[in-house]
């Protein structure tokens, strides 16, 4: 690793994940569970949440890990106590986190006519308060330990306001924005923060969506691209590709533009 003035420029030799205690929140279905699976084969030490925690024990004989290894919490991340008691029993199992996946989303689609404040109170506290809730958690330990990842779970959905998911938008658009601010305030700690922006997946929470879904993945190919990307420390995990161009693409028609051709496809 070389170091020149306030920047660090890293060697070629990846993170594993073996032997870490690794944390999954929203393990219970889709990308979370997909995770859970899949890095289980890596031996590590799993800490899986979730809200609906006995969906996790449904599958909990599918990983390849004994008791020891593996800590099952019910964990609201929208709720600032729920994720401090959770965190003080992994410290109290395993001594502290290594790697800590901030997947636990929710969305919805809802017309204007059909306005509730109720439905961003629960959209935003997860997707985005459920991050910052358990960074306050983590980020302590990391500094004084010098080592850790966080690896948040943002959307391509952050980069525009698109027409009936303005609330999940906005609750993506603002995880990304923070997580890039806190990547650079944690880096002089030796603290990796990453970005994981999926197009669509195939989850409970798309399979309610009733409009197209372009170059849709599945949860375990999605995982192994997470998996992976983080193993390579990078900055942003996105995928698939066609969808970054697409999005990336879609950011940059000007406003006007956007706005009208959005109308005509929401006449639709």
């Amino acid at each position: 690793m070389l170091i020149f003035g306030q920047f660090t420029i890293r060697g070629c030799s990846q993170m594993t994940f073996e032997n870490k205690t690794i944390l999954i929140t929203g393990a219970s279905t889709g990308i979370g569970k997909a995770l859970a699976l899949e890095l289980s084969k890596q031996n590590c030490r799993l800490v899986l949440t979730a809200r609906r925690d006995n969906l996790i024990r449904d599958y909990k004989d599918d990983l390849e890990l004994d008791d020891s290894n593996l800590l099952i919490l019910k964990n609201d991340v929208s709720d600032k106590v729920s994720c401090a008691e959770s965190y003080g029993k992994i410290v109290e199992k395993f001594g502290s986190v290594d790697v800590a996946i901030l997947n636990a989303g929710m969305g919805r689609t809802m017309k204007v006519e059909e306005y509730n404040s109720r439905h961003a109170e629960n959209i935003i506290g997860t997707n985005f308060m459920g991050i910052i809730y358990w960074v306050e958690q983590l980020v302590p330990d990391f500094i004084k330990r010098k080592t850790g990842v966080i690896a948040g779970v943002s959307s391509m959905a952050d980069n525009r306001g698109y027409s009936g998911s303005g609330f999940y938008s906005a609750s993506k658009a603002a995880a990304t924005i923070y997580l890039e601010g806190l990547r650079i305030e944690l880096n002089k700690h030796n603290v990796r923060v990453i970005t994981i922006r999926p197009g669509f997946v195939k989850t409970p929470m798309t399979e309610k969506n009733n409009f197209k879904m372009p170059f849709i993945m599945s949860p375990k190919k999605s995982a192994k691209y997470i998996a992976k990307g983080i193993e390579k420390e990078k900055r942003v995990i996105q995928f698939p590709f066609a969808m970054v161009l697409i999005t990336t693409l879609v950011g940059l028609i000007p406003g006007r533009i956007y706005e009208l051709l959005s109308s005509r496809v929401d006449k639709k």
